[in-house]
């Protein structure tokens, strides 16, 4: 927010102004490498506003069967990129491995009736909250440059995994094959800011895919300031080290209700109808995930006396 009052001064419109021109080389800094860095709105925009810079409108997609480019943002992705396919690849805790993707291209005829794969893109943290090790990464990116394909890294909990893994950001991304990220912002503390981070160089007509879907705003700067706020000095980091915190204090009071093992700031929990009204007349709110399972996510600036009451209430179930 400091931030935000801070860059309430006259400055160029849309991203040329001081701040915006910062995006490179702050982004830069914080990967290891010379990158290429640029705001937009939200989360569904930078995810599809990247794959459309390397996906053409015949083309496709690979992606977990629920990754959020499929499940949660309303077919954007073939409206961005004029109609290219998701298509779709099971694994545990929504991640896909090299096994999954080289059976998947090995079963398309190379032809021209058949839809042909341009990308991947994976989720990290995953939609099940399991965080990806360089390792993980590597070995898809491997499967993708053998395949001739981009890697996309979905980062909207990106902050949470990089806490939770303990590695740096350069590890897990280029250093392991991702070509441009998704590097998340609102979930971890922003406004209505989001980044999107290319490894390789801005793809031709990236900006233009901003400009013409809405998404290149006048005011400009108060995205950049966010931005720059959550990785100069770390925030970033510490913001998800507290939700992380947070949600680990309320996975082990769930222990064996547990679907998934926390490693971000999502909890999956197995809670009968009966047990999630408890606690909802308790006054604790969450996601219904399915029958007999919920949904649980911690902010980044939950304390532990936040989360102790309801820790404490699931224990007691």
């Amino acid at each position: 927010m400091e931030a935000l009052a801070a860059a309430n001064a006259v400055d160029t419109a849309y991203d040329g102004d001081a701040l915006s021109a910062r995006l490179d080389s702050a982004f830069s800094d914080l990967f290891g490498k010379p990158v290429e860095a640029m705001w937009v709105a939200t989360g569904t925009a930078a995810n599809s506003i990247a794959l459309a810079a390397h996906v053409r409108p015949w083309q496709a997609v690979l992606c977990h069967e629920e990754a959020h480019i499929e499940v949660d943002e309303c077919g954007a992705p073939a409206l961005f990129n004029g109609g290219a396919k998701l298509m779709l690849l099971p694994g545990a805790g929504a991640k896909i491995d090299a096994a999954t993707i080289d059976a998947r291209m090995g079963a398309i005829r190379k032809d021209v009736h058949q839809v042909q794969p341009a990308a991947i893109s994976i989720t990290n943290a995953s939609e099940y909250g399991l965080a990806w090790t360089p390792d993980e990464v590597a070995t898809v990116g491997e499967c993708a440059r053998r395949h001739g394909l981009a890697l996309h890294m979905d980062g909207a909990r990106f902050a949470n995994a990089v806490a939770h893994v303990g590695c740096t950001p350069a590890d897990v991304t280029w250093r392991a094959g991702v070509d441009v990220l998704s590097f998340g912002c609102v979930k971890n503390g922003g406004m209505n800011a989001e980044a999107l981070v290319f490894f390789n160089g801005m793809p031709a007509g990236v900006k233009e895919m901003r400009k013409r879907s809405g998404h290149l705003q006048s005011k400009g700067r108060y995205l950049a300031a966010q931005i720059l706020a959550m990785i100069e000095g770390g925030l970033w980091l510490d913001n998800a080290r507290s939700a992380n915190r947070a949600a680990a204090i309320i996975a082990q009071a769930a222990g064996e209700r547990l679907l998934h093992p926390v490693e971000a700031n999502e909890i999956f929990l197995r809670l009968t109808a009966e047990e999630a009204a408890t606690l909802r007349a308790a006054g604790f709110d969450f996601y219904d995930w399915g029958e007999g399972a919920a949904r649980l996510v911690t902010s980044w600036q939950h304390a532990v006396g936040d989360v102790q009451p309801l820790a404490d209430a699931i224990r007691a179930l």
